[in-house]
């Protein structure tokens, strides 16, 4: 006995592996020689790209889709109408593509309306991570061990998010930016491409701290520009602008706009000198 539930319409081809206990529902796409391990669940509609191999107690909601070459380590869910590309990595326990709930005093409200995550090609995303809905990702996203993402952001190429980040709603992250182990990423920020954020930064964005009405119209996180670099276990108070090719000394309080190409340290940071000429970005073409 096999202890398959197969749908009628499911398309499942002969080099297909499926392991017991599997629910493969109506009109599923599988492509040649996936392996589904024990328990796997898959949705209405849901199809999954040639050469998959999905872990055990795999699910995947109505209408998502895996591109070609996908892996994903066990205990993981995928949740309906999640498109991701092809050649990705998932780890074990994460959730992708969850719907928010907020908290009934949040300054961000719950919406049931957000279209779904969707992931470019070449993907890495870790263990137990959670990853929202209304989140896009360009190619080749590494997504670390333990890392949150949350809904309404935008992540561009080759981006690096590090264990244990957490980037908060309505965030932008430009291409080939690295952000380290543990750093925090509040909401509203803009983060432009090639800036490197080190292990432990914290971003803030409300001057008030969660008293009078005021803050709702005034909470925004730092903008950091092209190339700029943040030093471990530094401090970026609300609204600032920190200038393309800034270098913030580890453990510094930024509390104002800084200056193009100089380098900041102290708390609160002072004006130190300017960046040497060898460590700055090629121009842009």
């Amino acid at each position: 006995m096999s202890y398959q539930i197969i749908a009628p319409s499911a398309n499942v081809p002969a080099s297909t592996s499926i392991g017991p206990f599997c629910v493969i529902g109506e009109n599923v796409v599988l492509g040649e020689n996936v392996v589904l391990g024990v328990g796997c669940v898959l949705g209405d509609g849901s199809s999954v790209g040639a050469g998959s191999v999905l872990g055990n107690y795999v699910s995947i909601g109505a209408r998502g889709h895996l591109g070609a070459r996908t892996r994903i380590g066990d205990h993981t869910t995928i949740y309906p109408q999640v498109e991701l590309g092809e050649d990705g990595f998932i780890g074990s326990n994460s959730s992708i593509g969850r719907l928010p709930k907020a908290a009934a005093t949040s300054t961000v409200k719950a919406q049931a309306d957000l279209s779904p995550l969707q992931m470019g090609n070449g993907y890495t995303i870790g263990c137990s991570v959670v990853l929202y809905a209304g989140t896009s990702y360009a190619d080749s996203a590494f997504i670390g061990d333990g890392a949150l993402v949350r809904e309404r952001c935008s992540i561009g190429q080759n981006v690096v998010i590090g264990s244990g980040v957490a980037v908060e709603n309505d965030t932008k992250i430009g291409s080939f930016t690295k952000i380290q182990t543990g750093s925090y990423i509040t909401a509203y920020m803009e983060i432009e491409e090639r800036v490197f954020i080190a292990p432990m930064v914290t971003t803030t964005n409300d001057n008030y701290m969660g008293r009078t009405e005021k803050r709702f119209k005034a909470i925004k996180g730092a903008t950091i520009q092209r190339g700029a670099r943040v030093g471990g276990g530094a401090i970026l108070l609300p609204g600032i602008n920190v200038a393309p090719e800034t270098f913030v000394a580890a453990g510094a309080l930024i509390t104002k706009d800084t200056t193009e190409k100089r380098v900041l340290k102290g708390f609160p940071a002072k004006d130190l000198r300017a960046v040497p000429e060898e460590e700055l970005l090629p121009p842009e073409k």
